[in-house]
């Protein structure tokens, strides 16, 4: 595949998320590759761990095999994986590294991969949290995240929960969002925003909607605010490219 050169500035970028039967993340995951691509001359793909044809070490060979058919591959090509999770859970820690290490066996010494840091571990996604409660600076907000049984995974999250002012609640594990709505009525907060600790809409997203519909009914004496999930972006491209750069 790759031409006996050494050249080790020669890079491409994958942009690995979790996967979903939902159209909508795999049409957000191609908007958000064009915009980390904008102005670039490198190749910017996705794939995903879940709910593909293929298993990710495939789609990792793949990709770098339409590198070389679109630009010759130099010996030491380098391929950048950042996973676009926003929690530690197993699918980061254990999953993709898994994957990973199956792909550089297969492509030998003609591609060399690199896995970046995971997009959660950005010090500065905060910053576009808080920028979406700054439309209800007078609520009281809680950080929705989906959760991971691993344990410790909850910990970046609680951790960022709290340095936006906010509590956290979890949709796959304790505490729950139901949870932490009653312990904020119980001293005495009328008005609750909720932010989901997610990238695009999908399934959970509807499901977290439909849950706040019936939080609605449960109390009505409160005001409720939902947010949307972050969405693909500038200002998150931005972020991956820091990633890319680490």
């Amino acid at each position: 595949m790759a031409k006996n050169i050494d050249n080790t500035n020669a890079c491409s970028y994958l942009l690995v998320s979790h996967g979903s039967r939902d159209r909508r993340p795999e049409i957000a995951m191609q908007q958000l590759a064009a915009l980390v691509n904008h102005n670039q001359s490198k190749s910017v793909g996705i794939a995903c761990l879940e709910v593909s044809p293929q298993p990710l070490h495939e789609q990792i060979k793949q990709f770098a095999k339409s590198c070389g058919e679109a630009q010759p591959l130099v010996l030491g090509h380098r391929l950048k994986i950042v996973p676009i999770f926003l929690l530690p859970g197993v699918h980061v820690m254990s999953d993709i590294p898994a994957e990973i290490a199956l792909a550089q066996q297969a492509l030998g010494e003609d591609v060399i991969i690199d896995l970046q840091p995971y997009l959660g571990s950005h010090p500065r996604l905060g910053s576009l949290f808080a920028k979406q409660m700054a439309v209800k600076n007078e609520a009281a907000w809680i950080l929705l995240a989906h959760g991971s049984r691993r344990p410790g995974s909850e910990v970046p999250v609680a951790a960022l929960a709290a340095n936006l002012g906010a509590v956290v609640a979890f949709w796959a594990v304790p505490p729950s969002l139901e949870s932490r709505v009653k312990e904020l009525v119980a001293v005495g907060k009328q008005e609750i925003a909720i932010l989901p600790y997610f990238l695009f809409a999908g399934g959970i997203t509807d499901a977290i909607a439909q849950s706040v519909e019936t939080l609605k009914l449960q109390f009505p004496g409160v005001t409720f605010y939902l947010a949307e999930p972050l969405g693909a972006s500038t200002e998150l491209a931005g972020l991956i490219w820091d990633l890319i750069d680490t």
